[in-house]
């Protein structure tokens, strides 16, 4: 019998190339297709709105609990902290907390949400590089992201009392802006993970739990034992969640936290090209086992 003639696609058709138009066409398409989708259950929303509210309550109820009658052991928690405004202390950290977890639900479970769809085969039968298809459908759950800050800044200030807005604004802002590619580079390396491995839930509460006790959301790192503060050197949440505070609530300068800007601008290179890596990785393993149909 002859030699078989069927051979396995070229890197070409693999890894199509395009114009810079074309790839604009495709974020848009995208993230306009995945705006669509959020618009219409609208019911989403109310987990935006509620949350910010319902989530730092018990961690308040219980650091007031602690403080004693009027507060007669808040002198503990300010000479860790530096201040003894705890609820402010407290929403602040569970706000990035809060960033997180939802990226890592919206962003790393997006590849997930498209193949229980079926749809993520015929996607990616376009002759477009799958990592702008990801890259899209970042677009889009950035503009959620941005609505629920706003939200929470409006929502803290109306039921805690706590302006996060307040302090060193373009500091505050600018922690901001480095934290983002961390956050959206940690959750295209989940939808990665969710793609080879079929399972989303077990990962983002492990992950959300580990930056729970090591990023000190609602207590100061110093009552963490040492061999856990050096795990927490490597999470760039914490170093979100100290210089939030430090602009907040404390009125910090550049130069002060200007070591931490330094890692927080280290962890925005070095996580999304670790997204990307892993996101390409799995692009082969799919094209090689056939695994984009597989539960």
């Amino acid at each position: 019998m002859g030699q078989s003639t069927l051979t396995a696609p070229s890197d070409t058709l693999a890894r199509p190339r395009v114009s810079a138009g074309s790839t604009l066409r495709v974020l848009l398409a995208v993230a306009r297709k995945e705006w669509i989708i959020f618009t219409r259950y609208p019911t989403w929303v109310i987990a935006i709105i509620v949350w910010p509210v319902i989530f730092p309550l018990g961690y308040i109820f219980t650091a007031k609990a602690l403080g004693g009658p009027n507060g007669a052991s808040l002198h503990a928690f300010e000479r860790l902290a530096g201040t003894s405004d705890y609820i402010s202390y407290i929403v602040m950290g569970t706000v990035m907390w809060m960033w997180l977890n939802m990226t890592l639900w919206d962003i790393g479970f997006h590849l997930r949400e498209e193949q229980m769809r079926g749809t993520l085969e015929s996607n990616w039968l376009c002759p477009v590089p799958r990592l702008l298809m990801m890259m899209g459908a970042s677009l889009a759950k950035l503009s959620t992201s941005f609505i629920f800050l706003i939200l929470t800044v409006i929502e803290f200030r109306l039921v805690f009392g706590v302006s996060l807005v307040r302090g060193n604004v373009p500091l505050l802002l600018a922690v901001v802006l480095l934290t983002m590619p961390s956050i959206y580079g940690i959750g295209v390396m989940f939808a990665s993970l969710v793609i080879r491995f079929r399972e989303a839930n077990a990962m983002v509460f492990l992950v959300r739990g580990l930056v729970s006790v090591f990023c000190g959301i609602t207590y100061p790192l110093a009552v963490l034992p040492v061999w856990m503060h050096g795990v927490a050197q490597f999470i760039p949440i914490t170093y979100a969640i100290r210089d939030t505070r430090a602009a907040a609530l404390s009125n910090a300068s550049f130069a002060q936290v200007a070591p931490d800007l330094a890692k927080l601008g280290a962890f925005a290179v070095v996580l999304p090209v670790l997204g990307c890596l892993a996101f390409a990785y799995t692009e082969r393993r799919a094209r090689r086992t056939g695994s984009l149909a597989q539960y």
